[in-house]
């Protein structure tokens, strides 16, 4: 039997942060086969492991489609492999992706991971964003080649925020939204919201941060920040700079263990 594990990531306990399904693949699965356990698990990521040599293979599919970045799912795996005795607590997960190699490790009650950075470019919004989120825009441009980043006039805006996913769905970017925090156990807040992907708002996204990580620091002068994302679930997420990389820091938990009975062999 195929089993999968929901682990919730950048979560300081079960049931907040973001979910993630995690499946350790004995032998290589066709794409569809992935896609249809994804859209069966119905979560924001279901990330598909597959022992390689110097590590793993890590796929990523959101109900829709397959992505090329995904923090949350990877700290879920990295988790999945130290919690079910796959690496020592010592050893390194390495990941192979369509980002490029990926690597995490323990740090105490954390996991650390190395992401690559993505830089923010000033431009001006399209009609579909300038409509689909109802507020104030104090900064806007691009973050890399999938993500708009908004940052909005203060903390309160973000959490208020009420988006027009009709309109954003017709994007082909998700849409990072943030400000500064008004609590002073962070140094910035943020949303993400990806409907042309399925998922309106993820609970908290760790590719996001590869951007927010080099927009804030920038912006405050210093290297090392905590962002919290304030979804419904919420969680937190430590970001430091590192060249051109970002270091993410976050916790996790495993929260149930199923089987897939009736597997899509056929597909």
């Amino acid at each position: 039997m195929q089993f999968i594990y929901v682990i919730d990531a950048f979560a300081d306990a079960p049931y907040r942060g973001n979910p993630a399904a995690v499946c350790l693949l004995p032998s290589p699965r066709t794409d569809a086969w992935m896609q249809t356990v994804a859209r069966e698990m119905n979560l924001s990521e279901t990330a598909f492991l597959l022992p390689i040599e110097n590590g793993y293979s890590l796929r990523w599919f959101t109900p829709a489609l397959e992505i090329a970045l995904c923090g949350h799912a990877t700290l879920a795996s990295a988790h999945a492999l130290w919690s079910l005795g796959q690496l020592d607590a010592q050893a390194e997960a390495c990941f192979s992706t369509l980002s490029g190699p990926l690597t995490c490790r323990q740090s105490g009650e954390w996991i650390e991971m190395d992401f690559p950075g993505i830089a923010f470019a000033s431009a001006l919004p399209p009609k579909a964003l300038v409509e689909g989120i109802p507020a104030e825009i104090a900064a806007c441009g691009t973050a890399g080649d999938f993500n708009w980043l908004i940052e909005l006039p203060d903390a309160a805006a973000v959490r208020s925020l009420h988006p027009d996913f009709g309109r954003l769905s017709t994007l082909d970017r998700g849409v990072i939204v943030t400000a500064a925090s008004d609590d002073r156990r962070y140094d910035f807040v943020s949303r993400y919201f990806v409907p042309f992907a399925g998922v309106n708002e993820d609970p908290v996204t760790g590719s996001a941060h590869c951007a927010l990580g080099p927009y804030w620091s920038h912006k405050l002068g210093r290297t090392a920040l905590t962002g919290y994302q304030t979804s419904a679930r919420g969680g937190v997420v430590k970001t430091a700079l590192n060249g051109d990389r970002v270091l993410l820091q976050g916790q996790a938990h495993i929260v149930s263990i199923a089987g897939l009975v009736a597997s899509p062999d056929g597909v």
